[in-house]
């Protein structure tokens, strides 16, 4: 009770402060005065403040009190709504590979692939369970576990998806390497080469690739970098084209960070239920939204077995333990099949330890310390995105995750820019790659994953002096081009 009352004070003042009801550097009510208006304990509102600190929302001044933090306003706008295209086969994924490989490369600044840094892994937790797994039960650790998975690692997800809105029984999870894999065995169940799905506009680059390597046409539906999907692009393309399945993810999504409102996620739903098309959803960063509570997954409203629920716990225990699941409702039986002579499942030590972790009862309090330092970071690399990038740099609010979406002014080339941050020792993600279209090749990704010090600031400094470099260049050819003519 005590928790759930903590929460509700400190979200309470949070809105009072974005609603400019606290003005920056204006003190906040003290302690003794909020838990007599509340009528709670003085322990209770501190735990509140304390929460607030962790946002970077209020400072303690000794002995004078709280106040309200003095940051620069954020006032760089967000991109556009994506363009409709029509449908295409996927061709691009040289530069993906290169992203990834430069992402293990401990000299490069690596702001390209989305992993998490190691500084906000749970690393000492899960080397404690996985000694102890493999040292008193190593003959079931070092043996297979075939599909669907370790139950009481299924067992712990199935309590999980509770905070998801999704009431679901363990022996309805399968469990799979990582996320990409839980997405490949659903296309390969939904789907056949040539068949035709429709995505995000942009989509995450590992999408574009799976459906490359397992021949299928994508359609791309127009999406708000922060309501989501375009429900009304899809019923039109539906109408028009022979989709066989729909990929989406309605938090925090990837690349723009966009998060679905309840009622926009039971129109999708119903959408595509009375169609008759299945919705695949990636939901790998749900556990990471800031205000945990006040979002669903999209799985939480599926009334008619309409959506086939995966994600993994790549974003918030380790990307190397590559543990993930699927909820496949009716296709379960052919995941499973699929799974069983191909994969065979997860690796054995890996689930145990993670479900041992899970029993532990640390997860919960480590979910809370990485939102907040995502969330710190977030805004860290947002107001140094409008400061040292070029005027008109459009950037993208996530309510969720460590990803940021950023749009250059003038046409700027992000794939050149990609080429010369990597001289500097940076890596980035070009917008090239979230897209088969052009759009998008004046964006980029940035992961903010990584520990917000004078190092990284320094990159997202750099990156800003290349960009109004190229912009400058730009503007030089624009104006000799119109002298020729």
């Amino acid at each position: 009770m005590t928790s759930l009352l903590y929460q509700q004070i400190a979200r309470q003042l949070a809105d009072d402060i974005h609603k400019g009801f606290y003005q920056p550097g204006e003190r906040v009510p003290s302690v003794r005065k909020l838990s007599t208006q509340k009528g709670v304990s003085h322990a209770t509102v501190l735990h509140a403040y304390a929460t607030l600190e962790d946002q970077g929302l209020i400072r303690a001044r000794p002995q004078s009190g709280y106040y309200v933090h003095q940051t620069p306003a954020l006032t760089a706008p967000t991109p556009p709504i994506s363009r409709v295209e029509p449908p295409y086969a996927v061709t691009r994924s040289g530069i993906i590979s290169e992203i990834l490989s430069l992402s293990r490369r401990g000299d490069m600044m690596p702001l390209g692939a989305a992993v998490p840094s190691s500084e906000f892994l749970p690393l000492r937790a899960l080397h404690q369970q996985m000694s102890k797994v493999t040292r008193f039960h190593s003959r079931q650790a070092y043996s297979y576990i075939f599909s669907p998975g370790y139950e009481p690692l299924r067992r712990q997800i199935a309590i999980r998806m509770r905070d998801a809105g999704a009431v679901v029984d363990p022996s309805e999870i399968v469990i799979t390497n990582g996320c990409v894999e839980a997405l490949q065995l659903c296309l390969r169940a939904l789907t056949s080469p040539g068949d035709l799905i429709a995505s995000e506009s942009p989509s995450y680059y590992g999408l574009v690739q799976l459906c490359q390597l397992l021949g299928l046409k994508v359609i791309e539906i127009p999406t708000d970098p922060e309501t989501g999907l375009s429900l009304e692009s899809l019923e039109k393309a539906a109408e028009k084209w022979p989709i066989k399945a729909l990929v989406v993810t309605t938090r925090a999504g990837n690349p723009m960070g966009a998060t679905m409102s309840e009622n926009r996620q039971r129109k999708l739903v119903s959408m595509m239920a009375q169609r008759g098309i299945p919705v695949v959803e990636d939901d790998i960063y749900g556990e990471l939204m800031f205000d945990p509570g006040r979002s669903k997954a999209l799985k939480a409203f599926d009334c008619s077995d309409t959506v086939l629920y995966c994600s993994s716990f790549s974003k918030t225990i380790s990307p190397g333990v590559r543990t993930g699941w699927v909820i496949a409702g009716n296709h379960q039986d052919t995941i499973e099949k699929l799974q069983t002579f191909t994969t065979l499942s997860a690796c054995s030590v890996s689930q145990m330890a993670v479900a041992a972790y899970l029993e532990n009862g640390g997860y919960d309090r480590h979910l809370r310390y990485i939102r907040q330092e995502y969330r710190r970071n977030l805004s860290h690399f947002q107001l140094a995105v409008q400061q040292y990038f070029p005027e008109g740099t459009q950037i993208t609010r996530p309510r969720g995750g460590f990803i940021l979406w950023v749009s250059l002014p003038g046409n700027i080339d992000a794939q050149l820019l990609f080429t010369q941050a990597l001289a500097h020792g940076i890596s980035i993600a070009p917008g090239a790659v979230f897209s088969n279209s052009d759009q998008f090749n004046h964006c980029l990704r940035l992961n903010c994953g990584v520990p917000w010090n004078q190092e990284t600031e320094r990159a997202v400094m750099t990156l800003g002096v290349l960009a109004k470099g190229l912009l400058s260049k730009n503007k030089v050819v624009e104006e000799v081009d119109e002298e020729v003519a």
